[in-house]
């Protein structure tokens, strides 16, 4: 098929085919480029915790909360990106879906310069308000110092990579993610031990990293797909409306997350600076455990743009029923193997007292709830490519604040550290079930409109 340029037009693959199997080869192709990423991340937590030093772990847990603010606000756009331009493939136009690149990518770029600058100025004031003693705030000042400059060529590479994911390339979306766990993996011990640099070593690998995701992702949306075309002032102007009525909503989203987080950790800080690290700790061992997790949102939003481009809402009901299905199954595996797994974990860590009390709580009672994690994730991918985006907004915020707030004070009175984490999974509970109950009542919405359409289009003929 020919698109209206005269170039080949792009297949939109998902509108046929098995659903469990797109959503199985994109989402595990995904995870294996988040999985390098997450892993590259709990090897600089092993490695910093060589260095026999609470304030040093609990500084890059404070400094992580922080620079989590910029990287949601990354996810925010890329969602976007992935929703546009598969939707725009799915009707066949192709010259839109490159413009939707063009601009999301510039607007990645200039929003997370922005946040990044305001962040980098009032870093010893963020690491005072999350409860950071003085030892914890110098390290963690000192880290971000130098990561949080690289901040916006980690969004734009992670824009391009959704454009990849977008057209169906999974395999080299993953392989930008991949390429850049690779090479911190190979510069951490190097720029830790080696070169004597300790945490700021860590720091300075991490930014090389993030220019390798960039170089492979623009590769592939420049070179490979041809998906980049001129930037246009008046085109970004056009296209900022429909951009940001995704990108708006699912910035606020996810910015609800590290909200949520800094609640948790500020929750935590005031039981003293071990618990800290032992939540650091967790906060690496959960994304590497649940990288399918992590990754099924961003995987399955090309499914349901093309679908929803094809008003194909049958198959959008069962990617969400799969989905779901997916989730569920692999959460449940992974929880039993944390459960069976958590002495040598704490051993490998060297994990003691209250440290380790948080980390046999996390892999006995907390890692089950991830569960609830995934089906709100799902439910917010199904409502940023289905034209409600607020809906995942509300949802987000809502669970970040009142179902995190209330539950953490409670929880921390009642059993202290132990009981913050407790506290997080069942507020985050309620509002998953919400969620889902809603995003399955949007889809039959969604049908019932377009059947109605299409009958009166009948009657008039």
């Amino acid at each position: 098929m020919i698109d209206k340029t005269g170039e080949p037009a792009l297949p939109a693959k998902f509108i046929d085919g098995s659903i469990m199997r797109h959503i199985w080869v994109m989402t595990s192709t995904s995870a294996l480029g988040l999985l390098s990423i997450f892993i590259v991340d709990l090897i600089d937590i092993l490695f910093l915790s060589m260095l026999g030093s609470d304030d040093i772990i609990a500084g890059v847990g404070f400094a992580a909360s922080i620079s989590f603010f910029t990287v949601s606000l990354s996810i925010g756009i890329t969602i976007s990106m992935a929703a546009l331009v598969s939707r725009m493939i799915g009707q066949r136009k192709i010259d839109q879906a490159r413009r939707y690149v063009v601009n999301v990518t510039v607007l990645a770029l200039t929003l997370t310069g922005t946040m990044s600058c305001v962040i980098w100025f009032n870093l010893p004031l963020l690491f005072q308000l999350l409860g950071a003693d003085q030892g914890a705030l110098n390290v963690g000042v000192s880290y971000l110092q130098i990561v949080l400059p690289s901040l916006p060529i980690l969004a734009t590479g992670m824009a391009m990579s959704a454009a990849l994911r977008a057209v169906g390339d999974a395999r080299l979306s993953m392989l930008t993610t991949l390429v850049g766990g690779g090479v911190n993996a190979v510069l951490d011990p190097i720029f830790i031990f080696a070169l004597s640099m300790g945490v700021e070593g860590a720091a300075v690998a991490s930014v090389i990293a993030r220019f390798a995701v960039m170089g492979i992702a623009f590769y592939g949306v420049t070179r490979k797909h041809k998906l980049m075309k001129s930037f246009v002032v008046k085109d970004l102007i056009d296209d900022f409306r429909p951009i940001f009525k995704i990108a708006g909503p699912a910035m606020l989203t996810n910015l609800a997350t590290p909200i949520s987080n800094a609640i948790v950790i500020k929750a935590i800080a005031q039981f003293g600076g071990a618990y800290v690290a032992g939540y650091a700790i967790i906060g690496r061992i959960s994304p590497v455990a649940y990288a399918l997790v992590f990754a099924l949102s961003g995987a399955i939003a090309p499914i349901i743009g093309q679908n929803y481009g094809a008003f194909n809402f049958t198959r959008i009901r069962q990617t969400m029923r799969n989905s779901l299905i997916f989730n569920a199954t692999y959460v449940t595996l992974v929880s039993t193997l944390l459960f069976m797994l958590q002495d040598p974990i704490i051993a490998l860590f060297k994990l003691t007292g209250e440290a380790a009390e948080l980390m046999r709580v996390f892999c006995t009672w907390i890692a089950i709830t991830f569960i609830f994690n995934g089906i709100q994730f799902i439910s917010n991918s199904m409502f940023n490519n289905l034209g409600k985006p607020m809906y995942a907004t509300w949802f987000n915020v809502g669970k970040s604040t009142l179902g995190t707030l209330p539950f953490v004070y409670w929880g921390g009175q009642i059993a202290g550290a132990t009981g913050v984490l407790m506290g997080q999974a069942v507020g985050g509970m309620i509002f998953a079930l919400a969620a889902v109950t809603f995003a399955f009542r949007h889809i039959s919405s969604l049908a019932n409109a377009h059947q109605t359409t299409i009958n009166q289009q009948a009657a008039i003929k």
